[in-house]
């Protein structure tokens, strides 16, 4: 059976019969329908109920037009050097660190900043610990509580820096930063710990930034006062690496290096791109009765991943601290020299319980 639609079944007005409408009435009724709505009210009244099913049935004007922007918490920071590929997907492992902020409930805290580019200025900061209170307390590790290191995020612009802490628990230390975007590296072992750990934080500092290219690979670095730094050795993959470092001065080889840090040189190493700050170990110490004070310093490097990486080298001689720097290619395969040099056999191992650096 068939049903009927809606239109059929309409009841006819009352006193009204099929076929029998009065034509005569139809205009008056018309021009009083058209009076009552073409009145203002009535007029805007339509028009917005007009413009709200339009952005219903549209998903709205934001929707038309597109997202918006996705807000950031800081600006992001001016462009550091090309990657290489081999980087493009950094690789962790137990001697990587500094790629955070905050770990095992510790959170580098900074403070103060310098306010002007090449100017004097200070870095302030804290180690806030799991309880949510500053550290005060700290194990020595290389002869100091805290190893400071800072570094634009070209690699340029190496800094090695022992603040002093206040009775708060705030390090302060005045420095000196390019315009740009800095690498902050605090080192330290809080009391209870038996290794060290080192946090990470980016600081920025205003002005005209002008990029540093990453130099190229280099077995030699020339200090400006006569010395010169010789690399041997061979960064692999997933190994601890020997790496020789050799001072000599003005052709003649030092041996009479003095001790910093609890050893004859101090080696950091940063790998390009992120930034990965890797615990790099000496072999000996100062009065061991095996480690020579030169020419040769000795390390173990670990490197997670192949690609360019950057060492900087602190030893002292005559009472001041200098800076070697050089940039390695790590590439897999056993035995693979540094930069065109032979790898060679430290002869001597590992000293003791491995250090923070």
């Amino acid at each position: 059976m068939s049903t009927a639609s809606p239109a059929a079944t309409a009841t006819p007005p009352s006193g009204a019969v099929d076929g029998d409408t009065d034509d005569r009435a139809q205009p008056e009724r018309l021009s009083s329908r058209r009076s009552r709505f073409d009145r203002p009210v009535i007029r805007l009244a339509g028009f917005g109920l007009a413009l709200a099913l339009a952005l219903v049935g549209g998903g709205g004007l934001g929707l038309l037009a597109g997202p918006g922007p996705t807000p950031q918490a800081e600006p992001p920071g001016p462009a550091g050097p090309a990657v290489p590929a081999a980087t493009s997907t950094p690789a962790g492992g137990p001697d990587v660190s500094g790629l955070a902020v905050s770990e095992d409930g510790y959170t580098l805290d900074v403070r103060a900043t310098p306010a002007r580019a090449d100017t004097p200025g200070e870095l302030a900061f804290r180690i806030v610990g799991p309880g949510g209170a500053p550290v005060t307390a700290f194990t020595p590790t290389h002869d100091e509580p805290l190893h400071l290191i800072v570094v634009r995020r070209d690699q340029s612009g190496f800094q090695h820096l022992h603040p002093a802490m206040g009775p708060d628990g705030t390090w302060r230390i005045t420095t000196s930063l390019a315009p740009g975007d800095h690498r902050v590296f605090a080192d330290f072992a809080p009391d209870g710990r038996t290794e060290a750990m080192t946090l990470g934080r980016d600081i920025a500092v205003g002005g005209l930034y002008s990029p540093t290219p990453l130099p190229p690979p280099s077995t030699t670095a020339t200090t400006a006062d006569g010395y010169t730094v010789t690399l041997t050795g061979a960064l692999v993959p997933g190994t601890a690496s020997p790496v020789t470092l050799s001072v000599s001065r003005n052709g003649a080889p030092v041996t009479d290096l003095q001790p910093y840090l609890a050893a004859y040189g101090h080696l950091v190493a940063l790998r390009t791109g992120d930034l990965a700050y890797l615990h790099v170990h000496p072999t000996g110490s100062p009065g061991d009765g095996r480690t020579p004070a030169g020419p040769a310093v000795e390390f173990l490097a670990e490197v997670p991943s192949a690609g360019p990486y950057r060492l900087y080298l602190d030893f002292a001689h005559d009472g001041v601290v200098r800076t070697a720097e050089f940039t390695v290619v790590a590439t897999a395969g056993a035995g693979t020299p540094v930069a065109g040099v032979p790898t060679t056999s430290s002869g001597h191992g590992e000293s003791g319980a491995p250090h923070g650096h």
